[in-house]
């Protein structure tokens, strides 16, 4: 078998323009998110592609006009051997062509200076272009593995709508997941995020006329601005978050990677009225060693303490709201951590055929981002998130990636594919 993967890497290098027209089509189809609902014609393109190669294949709409698809190459024993998840997403980060600079359309893939452009090209239809690439090459030589083969396009991942959650939620499972997103070729775990809305709001409202009676002593009036109350809020926000960069760390990742960003701040009617309300939109990054229930009670503890210090807000307390499904449709998202074990079974076969292609071990580090990863680390599936692409292009005017790097990252799928899933399970 050795000698047919060498003949296998030696055919990724002749038809590099096969594997990078894959990737161009994947590009061509226009799925930014937002706005979404767009990407059902490239969902077809994939389950056409996994129908041809043997797969049994499972398309759901998540949401109208955006369909998951999954596809399951049968193993021929895979009651004894391991069963492997290739997972990536085929939403690609939202273009705004009027007020950017592209230097070619992107959604018109050009290969130039070694590397390829288009929206997607890093983040991330590079990634499961180069997995359905390996996947149609060990299917020519005719190789059949022993363990389940489970592809997964899933849809959302821009917005938080976790077409992956979805999969999980309908059953699909293996002993290893592989998520082929935006790494650099690192094997990756990353920490969470949370969004949440933090409240100010006044029971009452006034004419803003009335803002001297409010902040002059007698003037008679125990009323206040939402807006500059909000400001407090921030303040106490910003205050934790500093506490939190010299209390909390996590190996791999650079101090004060747990931030807490103020996003979108709404508050206030119009002019002629002192702002009775003002909502505060929030970005939580946590460590791996923590959940999104724990960091939010942190939080609203925090704030409502900060709430006490003042008279007004001690007696208007701010409201939260956590999470969400979507930040199109109820503005909101959850990313779980996704630790990993570098001593794991799924690290070290990954890692072998990463230096088999390189010569050395694939570098393990936190991603600084988030990923699907989590939802399949949440059910219980042994995870890693590797792909090609570097984050300095992901969501970039001009993306591109490393037409080298897709290569090489298509070998290693090849390796990784046949030895995962030609192993036998391990008796508990």
């Amino acid at each position: 078998m050795e000698k047919t993967l060498w003949q296998l890497n030696q055919l990724v290098e002749e038809r590099q323009d096969e594997l990078l027209e894959l990737v161009k089509n994947l590009v061509r189809f226009q799925t930014p998110s937002p706005p979404a609902r767009n990407t059902e014609e490239a969902q077809q393109f994939i389950e056409q592609f996994l129908k041809e190669h043997d797969f049994n294949t499972d398309v759901w709409d998540v949401y109208p006009g955006d369909p998951n698809v999954v596809g399951t190459w049968k193993g021929e024993d895979p009651e004894t051997h391991q069963s492997l998840i290739i997972n990536g997403h085929m939403d690609v980060a939202e273009v705004d062509e009027e007020n950017e600079s592209w230097k070619y359309g992107p959604f018109e893939p050009v290969a130039a200076d070694g590397r390829l452009y288009g929206r997607g090209t890093a983040d991330m239809k590079g990634g499961l272009a180069g997995a359905l690439f390996a996947v149609k090459l060990l299917q020519e030589q005719g190789i059949r593995l022993p363990g389940d083969l489970i592809f997964q396009s899933v849809i959302g991942e821009e917005v938080g709508e976790a077409g992956t959650l979805e999969c999980c939620k309908r059953g699909y499972s293996a002993d290893l997941a592989v998520v082929v997103d935006t790494s650099d070729l690192n094997i990756q775990g990353q920490g969470g995020v949370i969004t949440g809305w933090i409240t100010v709001k006044s029971p009452q409202t006034y004419h803003d006329a009335t803002r001297r009676n409010m902040i002059h002593a007698g003037g008679g009036v125990k009323g206040a601005s939402a807006i500059e109350k909000m400001t407090k809020i921030i303040e106490g926000l910003q205050e934790l978050e500093k506490h939190w960069a010299v209390t909390k760390s996590y190996p791999g990742f650079p101090a004060g990677m747990n931030t807490i960003n103020p996003a979108v701040i709404e508050g206030g009617r119009h002019a002629a009225f002192v702002a009775d309300e003002c909502r505060l939109w929030i970005t939580v990054h946590f460590y791996p060693d923590e959940d999104h229930d724990m960091v939010a009670k942190e939080v609203e503890d925090h704030i409502r303490r900060v709430a006490d210090a003042d008279p007004w807000l001690r007696e208007n307390p701010p409201l939260f709201e956590w999470g969400g499904t979507s930040m199109i449709e109820d503005r909101g998202e959850i990313f779980p951590s996704l630790d990993i074990e570098e001593n794991g079974k799924g690290t070290k076969v990954l890692q072998t055929a990463h230096q088999d292609i390189f010569g050395q071990k694939a570098p393990i580090s936190m991603s600084p981002t988030v990923t699907d990863g989590g939802w399949l680390g949440d059910a219980g599936i042994p995870t890693l998130i590797y792909g090609p692409g570097d984050l300095q292009n992901a969501h970039a005017v001009n993306e591109s990636v490393s037409i080298d790097q897709l290569v090489q990252f298509t070998k290693v799928m090849i390796s990784l594919i046949y030895n995962w899933c030609s192993t036998e399970r391990e008796e508990d």
